[in-house]
């Protein structure tokens, strides 16, 4: 076998393959043998006769079919692996020349994994943000945790601001009920705005076992393009009103808030898990902000077979996240004003799609520069950590069994400890 490989692009190569008398012989016999099990012969049991004599019953045309098949398969992988090229697709072959038990020739056009070539990822510039907390997010916090200890009980009077309420509401436009307009038995915190503006506030003033009409407008920037800017009715029923009284900021607040003894203590507890907390956020944007240098830096070409691929899997996740908000794709595009989806693929998607595929090419040859691995040993504990995670879902612990999801794990163990090795490289003291 001879072949050569042409560079179409950076991401795309066309192999010519020639194949000699002595490759198609071997492809012939193989053809023979497989097509001879479904050939039956007279005088014998179906896939028992002779190959020989089997052959002579062989459909010509069958025949040829699979010679070429079992020729163009063996030879085309085989020549990737020699050119130690790695197709992304099956690659579309053209027959240029063939005569039957000489010779064949043949192209074989295929994207490929490209070739990666890293900036100097040991000298990014991207650093930490650095981190501090204020008195006014633990005066915030503490607010939180008084707020979380306080007494509810339920009063006659009438609801006011901070108020507990349970309530049942039907919201209607024109007249009908429009969809996720109706709630039945819903805890409101009036305050919150957890509603469209002036319905908590319409609350206010009636007391449990009221029911009453809210004449209101959904903002013109509301998410839902059927209900933006447009008139409502929500018909209320308050059920229960409960008043929360506050502890008073004391040690005693301190002592059931955790083990401690006093409100310094506590304070002081609270700066410590908020600065934890802003450092993991900060170390994070780091880890982004790193990887992104190092794209920029770097030159790595894209295939537009990958790209197409996460594109379809960031459309399937923003789908079901529109979804568990009670949303559909056709209403947010319309909401956005895209003309089409494909507009929208092309405008948000594609380029979200495009950062993400060189993000996972550069860290994939940064992986094999820096001979970063993951033992069996890692595998194991992060699967683990996902079982623990899924504990109660059996179905969910099934597929941590399969070998797919286990090679899933592993690139995105692998992708991690990449990319605590690019940050370890570029916070050295």
């Amino acid at each position: 076998m001879k072949s050569t490989v042409k560079y179409l692009s950076d991401t795309k190569v066309e192999m010519t393959i020639i194949l000699n008398a002595e490759e198609l012989a071997i492809a012939t016999e193989v053809a023979t043998t497989k097509l001879s099990r479904d050939v039956k012969v007279a005088g014998f049991r179906k896939g028992k006769a002779p190959a020989a004599v089997a052959a002579k019953n062989i459909n010509p045309e069958k025949l040829q079919e699979q010679i070429l098949d079992n020729a163009i398969s063996k030879s085309v992988a085989q020549a990737f692996i020699d050119s130690k090229l790695q197709a992304l697709d099956r690659p579309a072959v053209a027959i240029t020349k063939y005569v039957p038990g000489e010779m064949m020739e043949f192209t074989a056009e295929t994207e490929i994994l490209p070739a990666v070539k890293l900036g100097d990822y040991k000298k990014l510039k991207s650093t930490a943000e650095k981190v501090s907390v204020s008195e006014a997010e633990i005066t915030e916090t503490i607010g939180r945790i008084q707020q979380s200890l306080a007494e509810r009980k339920e009063v006659k009077r009438a609801a006011k601001i901070g108020d507990e309420t349970v309530i049942d509401f039907v919201g209607k436009k024109d007249g009908v009920a429009f969809p996720g307009g109706t709630g039945n038995d819903h805890n409101l915190t009036l305050g919150s705005n957890q509603f469209i503006p002036g319905f908590e506030e319409g609350i206010v003033g009636h007391k449990a076992g009221e029911t009453f009409d809210l004449e209101l407008k959904f903002p013109d920037d509301y998410q839902s393009a059927e209900l933006k800017g447009q008139k409502v009715t929500f018909t209320t029923t308050l059920k229960t009103v409960k008043e929360a009284k506050l502890p008073e900021l004391d040690d005693k607040l301190a002592a059931k808030a955790g083990p401690f003894k006093t409100m310094a203590e506590l304070k002081t507890d609270i700066k410590r898990e908020l600065t934890s907390q802003k450092e993991r956020e900060a170390g994070e944007k780091l880890k982004d902000k790193l990887v992104t240098e190092l794209v920029g830096i770097s030159k790595v070409p894209v295939p537009e077979i990958l790209v197409a691929d996460q594109a379809k899997s960031i459309e399937q996740d923003f789908v079901n996240n529109l979804m568990y908000q009670g949303a559909t794709l056709e209403q947010y595009l319309e909401n956005k004003g895209f003309e089409s989806k494909e507009k929208w693929l092309e405008t948000e998607v594609h380029e979200v799609a495009t950062k993400r595929v060189q993000a996972g090419l550069v860290l994939a040859e940064l992986s094999k520069v820096e001979k970063v691995e993951a033992s069996t040993e890692e595998l194991d504990a992060r699967v683990e950590l996902f079982k623990q995670q899924y504990a109660n879902n059996t179905e969910a612990l099934k597929q941590f069994e399969q070998p797919e999801v286990r090679r899933d794990i592993a690139s995105r163990l692998l992708t991690d400890k990449t990319v605590d090795r690019l940050v370890e490289l570029n916070t050295k003291k």
